[in-house]
C-alpha cells in the first residue's frame, strides 16, 4: 500500500487495517504520545450526551470521535442520534462493532497508552462506555455527571473491559 508520504509493506499494521475494510482515507502515522496529548486536551470538558466539542461538551463516544478528528482531520463516520439507553434497547454490540470498523482490534491484555478501551457495566450487558488509556494505570473518559477526567484504571475498570482498539497509525 502506498500513499503520498510513505510506503507500507505487506503485513504492516496499516496494510492489515486496510484489508479489514476500514474507513480511514489514508494512513497517518502518529506517536502514542500525540494520541494521549489529544485526549488530555479534552480534560475539563463538561459531559453532554451526544456532543463532541472540546471545551464545550462531550460524552464518551464524543471524546473518541474528537481525538479521531484531531488525528485524521475528519469523522470516522456519521453518528446517528442515540438515546441514553440505546444499548439496552438494541441489545446489539454497536459500540464494539463500530470500533472494529474504524480502529484496529487488539487483545485487551495488549492495550497500551493511546489505545481505546470499551467497557461493559455488567456481565451479560452490551458494552457501552469508552475511554483512552493515558498510561498503564490511568485512562481518560467522559462519564455522566462529571467533566472529562483522567482517572485511575482501577481493578473494577479492568474487570469490565470488553474490548481494546488502537488508532490506525499509532506507533511508539
Amino acid at each position: 500500500m502506498k500513499d503520498n508520504n510513505a510506503t507500507y509493506g505487506a503485513g504492516s499494521k496499516v496494510e492489515v487495517f486496510a484489508r479489514q475494510g476500514a474507513t480511514v482515507a489514508r494512513a497517518i502515522h502518529h506517536s502514542r504520545d500525540k494520541v494521549v496529548d489529544a485526549a488530555r486536551a479534552w480534560i475539563g470538558t463538561p459531559y453532554h450526551h451526544q456532543a463532541s466539542l472540546c471545551g464545550v461538551g462531550t460524552d464518551c463516544l464524543g471524546l473518541i470521535r474528537g481525538v479521531y478528528r484531531t488525528l485524521y482531520g475528519k469523522e470516522a463516520a456519521s453518528v446517528p442520534g442515540y438515546s441514553r439507553d440505546w444499548a439496552e434497547a438494541a441489545r446489539e454490540e454497536t459500540m464494539l462493532d463500530a470500533a472494529g470498523k474504524h480502529l484496529i482490534s487488539i487483545a485487551v491484555s495488549d492495550a497500551r497508552p493511546a489505545d481505546v478501551v470499551i467497557f461493559r457495566w455488567r456481565a451479560g450487558f452490551v458494552a457501552k462506555h469508552a475511554a483512552i488509556l493515558s498510561s498503564d494505570t490511568k485512562m481518560i473518559h467522559a462519564i455522566e455527571g462529571a467533566p472529562v477526567s483522567e482517572v485511575t484504571l482501577s481493578p473494577w475498570w479492568r474487570r469490565h473491559m470488553a474490548g481494546a482498539f488502537s488508532f490506525p497509525g499509532s506507533f511508539a
